[in-house]
């Protein structure tokens, strides 16, 4: 046990490398970090596991900075603790190519475990890793060894409070009794704006209670409390728990502590120069560490290194006595898939016309039979989605008067999001982060406004997350304006290291799937979001010698690739792939020489080299897109959009495709109009 000076000189240590990195870059928040050093220094001295010299050792315990604003909090830890992170990082903090970016950045730096800022998304990813532990658990524990019983620390601020998505996931959370879930609040009452008051009353600790956590109490300075929080917490294995630990912002600052002036400035230097020497530590230079806390730090380190081996020789000797689910257990983790995945989902619905949304259920439940490691579920649109794996269970509450573990609620590969969008992202990048899952989540594609911070943060931090998107277009009918998408799918379309497919047939939706799943295998992964239809879609009558691999490209000749230099590309997306084949054979009885093109993935296509695109879109040629949508963006490539840009309205879809000219007739009318206004036709006299 160390003494209390040793403790303090430690907290000091954290708390003046935060303000003087802050300091140097003229830029930052040292406020938070001041606040939380005790609390983060009980955790990581104690009870935290983990190992710098491999951050990605499977059972470690995962420690998430919600507040990803105090990013100097973790920086300091991580280089007191031994990660790769040198002095001179932590003296380049908020500078171009540093290690220490202004929020933490998952996949940058050695030990951060997901990438924050955007209040209470690190909350709904913590989530998201504690079912992905449960989950692992259920699967490959049992009463003679326990090979994953991660816990999972997140550190949140009175921000992440507030934040709708913290909310959603902390009923969800409460609800599935993650006993494995720990966030310690940082309760310092204050906000950008001043006092916390200003906006926010309510007992936030009631609130959680209210959501089935268990709550408690401390004060977030003193050690033996938070201690005494943090044990009591790892005993409740059938509830989340959080600790509300009232802090002082800017702890230590003589005329700025507990005010808004140490949230998000520097403190100055004669302030921090104050601060020093109120603590003792006046005579030590910038980002001094006494040689009594490396060593603290680096006992601790190898306490851990010991535990860890201990784990390995365990999972050894675990492989070796049961090589059948050690071969499960690498596939998790491994992400391998099958040589053949492509034929494997093709052949699954060859043939078969029918909605976009229908045929991604089909090639799900091949997926399923496939890969073990594919998880998902949906935001209580399962029935509407078809994300249900069938022949599978749902996770499903924990009995929350039972400590019995593995706990067979978490067994399943359903996960039942309820009506949460923004969370369900969070949670399922969450999963993605945690390295052995390969998970999926579906809404209505309008509702995908409600996830995007979610999904812009998986495309950020290059994850394996899939989105599932369902009812593309007005040809959700009668429900209205409301949830007929316009501008979503280009909304996304602009979000960069996201894929979006828009499948016309089975056989684009089977190499969406298959192409979103490679991406999520890559070293550096890509999020994917697919587009899929309500109404049921015509098969693209491609040309014979059709290699189903080109879809890959994200977009490709249909028909008519036998002449050149057409007089008109026609590209479609989607569900338009049917009614641009139809206008297609009505143009060419006028002479006219058409290519249809296919462009399910833009982002795909736009990779390609200029020669591809040439082959495909001729220079020569008038290209013209139809698309159910806003039509601007897409005259980066064609010089006319068949589109939408209003809002929908509520009917029945033939109506709609006629009022929104969107059948073949009509299609064929706008596009003999283009070709005049361009002289391919001649303009008829009256």
């Amino acid at each position: 046990m160390l003494d209390s000076e040793l403790r303090k000189s430690c907290v000091n240590t954290i708390r003046f490398l935060a303000a003087d990195a802050v300091e140097k870059a003229k830029s930052g928040h040292p406020g938070a970090p001041m606040g939380m050093a005790d609390m983060a220094f009980v955790l990581w001295n104690q009870f935290l596991r983990y190992d710098p010299d491999d951050p990605d050792w499977k059972n470690r315990d995962r420690f998430v900075l919600s507040a990803g604003h105090a990013s100097m909090l973790l920086y300091s830890l991580l280089h007191l603790a031994g990660y790769k992170l040198s002095m001179d990082e932590l003296k380049n903090f908020r500078q171009w190519n540093s290690l220490t970016p202004g929020h933490p950045e998952y996949g940058l730096t050695p030990g951060v475990e997901c990438t924050t800022g955007p209040l209470g998304s690190g909350f709904s990813n913590a989530a998201g890793m504690a079912l992905g532990a449960k989950m692992m658990g259920s699967r490959f524990n049992s009463s003679d060894i326990s090979l994953i019983d991660s816990r999972i620390f997140v550190l949140c601020s009175d921000g992440d409070m507030q934040e709708g998505i913290a909310s959603e996931t902390a009923s969800w959370a409460g609800h599935l009794g993650l006993g494995n879930l720990i966030a310690l609040y940082d309760s310092n009452d204050i906000t950008i704006a001043g006092d916390a008051g200003l906006a926010m009353s309510e007992d936030v600790g009631k609130r959680f209670e209210a959501y089935g956590w268990h709550v408690q109490h401390c004060d977030g300075h003193n050690h033996d409390e938070i201690a005494d929080c943090l044990e009591e917490s790892l005993s409740v294995a059938n509830k989340p728990s959080l600790i509300v630990a009232k802090t002082v912002i800017g702890k230590g600052a003589p005329t700025k502590e507990g005010t808004a002036g140490s949230h998000g400035a520097p403190l100055g230097p004669e302030e921090i120069e104050a601060a020093k020497l109120a603590s003792g530590w006046n005579d030590k230079p910038d980002f001094h560490v006494p040689d009594e806390v490396r060593e603290v730090f680096a006992e601790r380190k190898k306490e851990l290194k010991l535990q860890h081996q201990q784990w390995e020789e365990k999972l050894a000797g675990w492989k070796q006595s049961d090589p059948e689910q050690a071969k499960l257990w690498d596939s998790h983790w491994e992400k391998k898939l099958p040589d053949d995945l492509l034929n494997q989902l093709i052949d699954s619905i060859s043939g078969e016309e029918d909605a976009t949304r229908n045929l991604s259920g089909k090639v799900i439940q091949k997926m399923a039979e496939l890969i073990p490691s594919l998880v998902g579920g949906s935001a209580d649109l399962e029935p509407s989605n078809k994300t249900l794996i069938k022949n599978a269970e749902s996770i499903r509450p924990s009995s929350l008067d039972s400590d019995s573990a593995p706990d067979p609620s978490f067994s399943g590969r359903n996960i039942h999001f309820g009506i949460r969008e923004h969370a369900m992202g969070g949670i399922t990048n969450g999963l993605a982060l945690f390295g052995s899952w390969r998970p999926f989540c579906g809404t209505f594609a309008v509702f995908s406004d409600f996830m995007r911070p979610s999904i812009r943060l998986a495309a950020i931090s290059k994850l394996s997350s899939i989105f599932v998107f369902t009812h593309d277009s007005y040809g959700v009918g009668e429900d209205g304006p409301t949830h007929q998408p316009v501008e979503q799918l280009w909304a996304l379309r602009l979000i960069p290291e996201l894929e979006v497919w828009r499948p016309a047939d089975a056989v684009e939706t089977a190499a969406a799937w298959n192409y979103c799943l490679q991406n999520s295998s890559e070293l550096s992964a890509k999020p994917g979001a697919l587009f899929l239809t309500r109404q049921k879609t015509e098969t693209l009558e491609r040309e014979a010698n059709f290699d189903p691999t080109v879809i890959a490209k994200g977009g490709y000749t249909v028909s008519g690739g036998d002449e050149d230099y057409p007089d008109l590309v026609l590209i479609s997306t989607g569900s338009e792939g049917g009614a641009v084949q139809s206008a297609k054979k009505v143009i060419e009885q006028q002479d006219v020489t058409v290519r249809h093109v296919s462009i399910p993935c833009l982002e795909r296509f736009l990779e390609q080299s200029e020669e591809y695109h040439w082959t495909v879109l001729p220079p020569s040629s008038i290209v013209v897109v139809v698309e159910a949508g806003v039509t601007g963006p897409w005259m980066q490539i064609a010089d006319d959009v068949i589109g939408l840009d209003r809002f929908g309205a509520s009917a029945p879809i033939k109506v709609l495709q006629h009022q929104f000219g969107f059948t073949a007739e009509q299609l064929s009318e706008e596009l003999v109009k283009i070709l005049q206004d361009n002289g391919i036709l001649a303009v008829e006299e009256e």
